[in-house]
């Protein structure tokens, strides 16, 4: 910190010093020029205040009272989310299955038993059993395995939340992850820890409150319990790689939770070895009659609870039939609750299917149409999708996930359902014809205008081919610095070489039709490559690289707790309208001197004030907007589906604003110093508004598609829109996936979501027809479920 406030004030002096030598060697007036040396000081000395304060809060590292309190923090919003998530999922309600785990009698997959020094012997609806468990375990890393549908997931939740509930101090905070996010070509495991945790809960990256370094300390120092659920959902060799990075990457004294299915563990340890110091766990199956005693207990009381008592004197007399070996299945009994307990359904029918598995298709195929059925019943005024119509667009999403090989639903990724928008060159095709349209729209729209006459903008007629020309050409070098293998480009070095490039394609362009010069066409590409490379790396740097996110911006406009973001954001505004303030002065000493050879009249329009204040008030205010909006979370934030949609929108509307106005500030300001240089080509401006009217209509358009390309927002809308024109998704995507979520059919994970159970996404999938119908319910073969519950 001390070194950049001493960078700080050597430039300032020296900036001041030079300023000084050219006021004695101009000659000016001394009140005039002594002005602007102290405006162009003061502005300067702002603005690298600004930068000296941001960046010495990125040094360094949180101190111990910032890590406890980020710890407690974390603690707090894990407990929270997963607390509501639990009761959705109705894992508790009236009580968890009574399922047994003790230590796996599969040999060759668990560690030497004299490095893991410990056994686990325990039931899931005894919370305080399970966390007294783990913590016995001397190195606290624990395997869950099972097969399909045997409550994995549900038991690394229920231990969470338990180690949650009675956590004592500086203990390490479980937290859930999905291992479909990892993939270990592209980074280590520490490094995807912190940005899931980034990502998850942004609250977390707030510097002033916990520091620079949180996340990455808490995880350091073994803060963080990470529970990483669905290690068999990976394709077979990530599984193994992703192995291989916990038991050998990663810190084996770390604690870790992992769930995976048995068959897969198994294939993963043979080809790398079992995970390190871990013991390895599975579930005793559950007894059919306990099973049945809960689902009594689930549904209301009456003649419906007589439903059960007939099916457990079925299994009493059949102790060996299909019905009882189901019903040792956790996964069964969820699905039974829902389909019998909580719907008008009648279990007896089970009795009529021979085997396990024919009863759980049954029960996967009745599980969508009675949700919303008895759904529906409770809600008269109709708000929700029928049964046919929900059932159609989950079997699609289904659909769509099983193609691309993952249980989640991340909303940002849905552009890669749409192939004009998943291919790199026909989005970036897209995108330049879409420029076009708009730049043409822009210059008509100005031409149209009685104030503005036609030659004004025919100088720059030649705008909307090389805009349309340079934006494909930057989006597709962005997609290959991004796809990249290897450590990512810095943001300012990316953001420069992409603008360079689309400079080249555009001076190319410009070149080849405007040609202002044809004798020194060279200088006039020369200059243009410059002025619109500056041009694009003001709206790169603000907004990112015209390429979809890996994850969706975070960003509030809440201004709760937050008095230094407001002082930051005050002196960037201060110092940016300073600088441009001064730099209309220092024109105006330089270029309109009378003592000078370069000497001008005065021009028409007073330059050095009033339109440096303007124009630097409005990127000031902008640049403040961006870095308050950016920059905001809230503590009692927790991340889900809906606010990162909110949140990313929010963003994508003021980096769009600041992308508009910051490929027009150069042309305008570049329009409005012709005012006093009269002999320069270009279009003759009356003033100030004509010029940057001019401007933003005819460049404005460039900056607008640029900042749109590099948010997820704007991707994902196009491709909403699209299925859903297609029949493929409902019109409210966030309003039905949120409705599902409250049903129950769909679960939550941070930003995303997945199928309560990858069974059912199977079964789901298996039914879509294709193409789909624009009407499900008039598709004449379109089969929901059972015959006895349409």
């Amino acid at each position: 910190m001390r070194g950049r406030w001493v960078v700080t004030w050597v430039l300032c002096g020296v900036s001041l010093v030079m300023l000084t030598m050219l006021w004695m060697g101009l000659g000016k007036d001394a009140a005039s020029t002594a002005s602007s040396i102290i405006a162009m000081a003061i502005s300067l000395f702002g603005v690298l205040s600004v930068w000296a304060w941001r960046r010495s809060g990125q040094q360094g590292r949180s101190t111990s009272a910032q890590l406890a309190q980020a710890q407690d923090a974390l603690a707090r919003l894990v407990d929270r989310q997963w607390r509501r998530e639990a009761g959705l999922r109705q894992l508790n309600s009236p009580a968890p299955l009574p399922v047994s785990w003790s230590d796996t009698s599969e040999a060759g997959i668990c560690d030497h038993p004299e490095l893991v020094g410990g056994t686990v012997s325990c039931r899931s609806d005894q919370a305080e059993e399970l966390a007294a468990a783990f913590r016995r375990l001397p190195r606290r890393r624990l395997v869950v395995l099972g097969t399909a549908g045997s409550g994995k997931t549900t038991f690394a939740v229920l231990l969470a939340l338990s180690l949650l509930r009675t956590r004592q101090d500086a203990e390490p905070v479980p937290v859930l992850f999905t291992a479909a996010s990892f993939d270990p070509a592209q980074e280590n495991v520490h490094e995807w820890l912190c940005r899931r945790i980034t990502a998850d809960y942004p609250a977390l990256a707030d510097v002033p409150t916990y520091g620079p370094s949180a996340v990455d300390d808490i995880l350091a120092d073994h803060r963080v319990l990470p529970v990483i659920d669905g290690l068999d959902e990976l394709p077979e060799e990530v599984r193994a790689a992703v192995l291989t990075a916990f038991s050998r990457v990663y810190d084996t004294d770390a604690p870790l939770i992992l769930t995976c299915r048995t068959d897969e563990y198994t294939d993963a340890v043979t080809a790398t070895g079992a995970l390190a110091h871990a013991v390895v766990v599975e579930p005793a199956g559950l007894a059919a009659q306990e099973s049945l005693r809960l689902l009594r207990q689930a549904t209301a009381a009456g003649l419906s609870q007589q439903r059960w008592s007939c099916l457990a004197d079925h299994v009493n007399e059949h102790p060996g039939g299909a019905v009882s070996e189901a019903f040792s299945s956790p996964l069964i009994v969820a699905l039974a609750r829902s389909v019998y307990a909580e719907g008008a359904g009648n279990p007896d029918e089970l009795r009529d299917f021979t085997s396990k598995e024919a009863i759980e298709d049954h029960l996967l195929a009745a599980l969508v149409p009675t949700v919303y059925a008895t759904a529906r019943r409770h809600d008269p005024a109709g708000r929700l999708w029928s049964p046919e119509q929900a059932h159609h667009y989950l079997a699609q999403i289904a659909s769509g996930m099983q193609l691309r090989g993952t249980t989640d639903l991340a909303w940002w990724q849905l552009y890669n359902w749409v192939p004009v928008l998943s291919r790199t060159w026909a989005r970036c095709g897209a995108l330049g014809v879409l420029l076009f349209l708009l730049t043409l729209v822009g210059f008509a729209t100005g031409q149209a205008l009685p104030e503005f006459a036609p030659e004004k903008l025919g100088s720059l007629e030649w705008i909307p081919g090389a805009v349309a020309v340079a934006l494909p050409c930057m989006c597709w070098l962005a997609a290959r610095i991004v796809n990249r293998p290897g450590p990512r480009a810095r943001r300012l070095t990316g953001a420069a070489r992409t603008a360079l490039f689309g400079a080249l394609a555009f001076a190319v362009v410009g070149v080849t039709t405007d040609r202002p010069d044809a004798t020194a066409p060279y200088a006039y590409a020369i200059a243009c490559v410059f002025f619109w490379g500056f041009t694009f790396v003001l709206v790169l740097y603000s907004a990112g690289l015209p390429f979809p996110p890996l994850l969706p911006r975070r960003g509030t406009l809440t201004p709760s707790n937050r008095p230094r973001r407001l002082l930051l954001a005050v002196a960037t505004f201060l110092g940016t309208t300073a600088l441009a303030v001064a730099a209309f002065r220092l024109y105006a000493l330089v270029v309109m001197t009378p003592d000078s050879p370069r000497s001008r009249p005065a021009p028409p329009v007073e330059l050095p004030w009033t339109h440096g204040l303007i124009l630097g008030g409005l990127v000031g205010a902008l640049q403040a907007l961006l870095y308050w909006t950016r920059g905001t979370t809230s503590e009692q934030e927790v991340t889900d589906p809906v606010t990162t949609v909110r949140a990313d929108r929010l963003v994508t509307l003021v980096g769009c604003c600041a992308g508009l106005l910051l490929v027009t500030l150069p042309y305008n300001l570049n329009a409005v110093l012709q005012l006093a240089d009269p002999a320069k080509p270009g279009p003759a401006y009356d003033n100030v508004l004509t010029a940057f009217v001019c401007a933003l209509l005819g460049v404005g358009p460039t900056g607008l598609m640029l900042a749109m390309a590099a948010h997820a927002w704007p991707y994902y809308t196009a491709a909403r829109l699209l299925l859903a024109t297609r029949g493929r998704l409902p019109w409210k995507l966030q309003h039905f996936l949120d409705d599902a979520h409250r049903l129950g059919i769909l679960r939550q994970v941070g930003p995303l979501y997945q199928f309560r159970h990858a069974r059912l996404q199977e079964h789901l999938a298996r039914t879509v027809h294709v193409p789909g119908p624009r009407n499900p319910s008039s598709s004449p073969d379109f089969q929901p479920g059972p015959a006895s519950l349409r």
